[in-house]
């Protein structure tokens, strides 16, 4: 799923997120933590949304969000993992999945639980 993945944990950095990048290259993503919800206001290309809860179970998904859109609020969530368009079609990725992390690199896979 992503080879490097950022993690976004201070009010800057969640505020920031992926404003200012022009694209997100295969295997990066931004791991927002916490969120409950997110925009894409500002941005200039599409994103693959994962909104993860607390033990990083997938319980919602958007594909392809386009730039100057938002999600609703995922009263559950724990986290929101943002990856380049495209990425949950390709790694089968859905609600009810698991996201294991690698802490050294910070790669992300889909499990199926």
């Amino acid at each position: 799923m992503g080879e490097c993945i950022r993690v976004a944990e201070t009010g800057l950095t969640r505020i920031v997120g992926l404003l200012g990048e022009r694209e997100l290259q295969p295997g990066d993503g931004l791991l927002i933590v916490p969120s409950q919800s997110i925009h894409t206001w500002g941005m200039q290309f599409p994103i693959d949304i994962a909104v993860l809860d607390g033990k990083w179970k997938v319980i919602a998904t958007r594909r392809d969000m386009h730039p100057f859109r938002m999600t609703r609020m995922f009263w559950k969530a724990a986290a929101v993992l943002e990856l380049p368009s495209g990425t949950l079609d390709s790694t089968s990725t859905c609600v009810g999945d698991t996201i294991e992390f690698d802490r050294v690199d910070m790669a992300a896979q889909s499990v199926v639980k």
